[in-house]
């Protein structure tokens, strides 16, 4: 069995970074606002919205970033639950990961990708861009790691430079709407509020992909340093852009306007720069999810590589080439990417996968405080600043979240909840060869 080449520098700080802020960034932060506006009528209220869920993803990349540091392999929450629960759990956030966990949000970005571009030139078939974006995304990862780093750094770049060039637009050109930003009387009574609660839901999920690197620990130079840092530096970078965002397009559009609509950023453009700025919102959200779509494709088939690594039934998914790249286990995630666009499941697919992922983030916090316990002595490089408030903040949010989610959409979350039972079966079925130790 091939194993990455272990003499490869890896990435650099600004590239792990970019792999976290591109794995957030994609079309909810340009989508949610509109339904958000309806139940929250005031702007504090919504930017305190957009801070708490910063608040709950930053609390949660410092406590990744301890795991990261002490246990620094590849594979994100397979590794981790495997080191500090049980092998089971970690098999089964692995299995979920390695199906739909990545292929369903990549088949979305693409989709939506399809038909943002179809928008600037109609006539074009939307199936047909988004599988032809997904295999050809695949084609460069598939080149190697330094075809795969340039194209992420470029393609993250170019989103935020245009991201940063749309907030100063606001800020210069906007007339402003009389959206207030600072607290007033009857705000604390909507923070409280069930639309409040709700929609820290759909806000969660925008900011979903802070943990990123450390699906791709293997990859990094320096891992212990870098990869605390990268997921960190990313999420406070997002946070910034996403508070941001939200109050130019609270500034440049009044709220009725936004009011039960989807492309609140189509709307926001046009009013800074008319007819022609839904076309240069749409191109920008299309930057964006290539962005998002390279970031998801280059992570997910490291979760699967690290797996075969350690289960022997899916051991040929391990196989590297000659300059680290898990080509087999990429062209698995990349042919259910392309059979969930042409059967047009993975909108249904991506409503039960939700409460699953954050049910293996909820574990994941949770082994990294139970391993300060059971192994007090174990070297930690970076530890979780704030511990423990930092952590439990995670934790209880988290666990709102889940306790909604079961009770709103029970189907879907017990849906989810099979899926991991599933990677429980298989698991049973090929227990693994090994618990492979941290790699220094």
């Amino acid at each position: 069995m091939n194993r990455p080449p272990t003499a490869a520098p890896g990435i650099a700080l600004p590239t792990a970074v970019a792999v976290v802020v591109a794995n957030m960034v994609g079309t909810g932060v340009f989508t949610s606002l509109g339904f958000q506006v309806g139940g929250l009528p005031s702007g504090f209220v919504l930017l305190m919205l957009w801070g708490v869920g910063g608040l709950c993803a930053f609390c949660g990349a410092l406590a990744y970033g301890e795991l990261a540091a002490a246990l620094p392999r590849s594979g994100g929450e397979y590794h981790f639950l495997s080191r500090t629960l049980h092998p089971a759990a970690g098999f089964m956030a692995g299995w979920l990961s390695a199906t739909v966990g990545f292929a369903a949000p990549i088949a979305l970005a693409a989709m939506a990708f399809g038909r943002y571009f179809n928008s600037i030139h109609p006539g074009v078939s939307a199936t047909l861009l988004s599988v032809g974006l997904v295999t050809g995304v695949a084609l460069i990862h598939a080149s190697g790691l330094r075809a795969a780093e340039r194209f992420q750094n470029t393609a993250t770049g170019l989103k935020l430079l245009l991201i940063l060039f749309f907030i100063g637009a606001g800020i210069v050109l906007g007339r402003g709407q009389g959206t207030r930003f600072t607290p007033a009387a009857g705000d604390l009574d909507l923070v409280t509020s069930t639309p409040f609660a709700v929609n820290l839901v759909y806000v969660m999920y925008a900011y979903a992909g802070w943990n990123a690197t450390t699906y791709i620990v293997g990859e990094v130079r320096d891992p212990r340093r870098n990869v605390p840092r990268s997921v960190a530096l990313g999420t406070l970078l997002v946070t910034a852009l996403y508070l941001a965002l939200n109050a130019v397009f609270l500034h440049v559009a009044p709220m009725a306007e936004l009011q039960d609509r989807v492309e609140v950023g189509h709307v926001a453009a046009a009013r800074l720069f008319g007819a022609s700025g839904g076309n240069l919102m749409s191109g920008l959200i299309c930057l964006g999810l290539v962005s998002s779509l390279s970031a998801m494709t280059w992570v997910g088939p490291r979760v699967t590589m690290t797996m075969g690594q350690d289960i022997r039934l899916l051991a040929p998914l391990a196989r590297c080439d000659s300059r680290g790249t898990p080509r087999r286990a990429l062209a698995l995630q990349t042919l259910i990417v392309v059979a969930l666009l042409l059967t047009s499941t993975f909108e249904h697919v991506l409503t039960y996968v939700q409460f699953s992922l954050q049910l293996c983030s909820f574990l994941t916090v949770l082994g990294m405080m139970i391993l300060r316990r059971t192994q007090p002595d174990l070297p930690r490089p970076v530890r979780c600043w704030g511990y423990p408030i930092t952590p439990l903040i995670f934790l209880g949010i988290s666990l709102w979240m889940l306790v909604y989610l079961l009770r709103e959409r029970t189907m879907e979350s017990l849906a989810g909840l099979a899926t991991l039972a599933a990677g429980l079966i298989v698991f049973r079925w090929s227990p693994p060869a090994k618990v492979a130790d941290p790699v220094s």
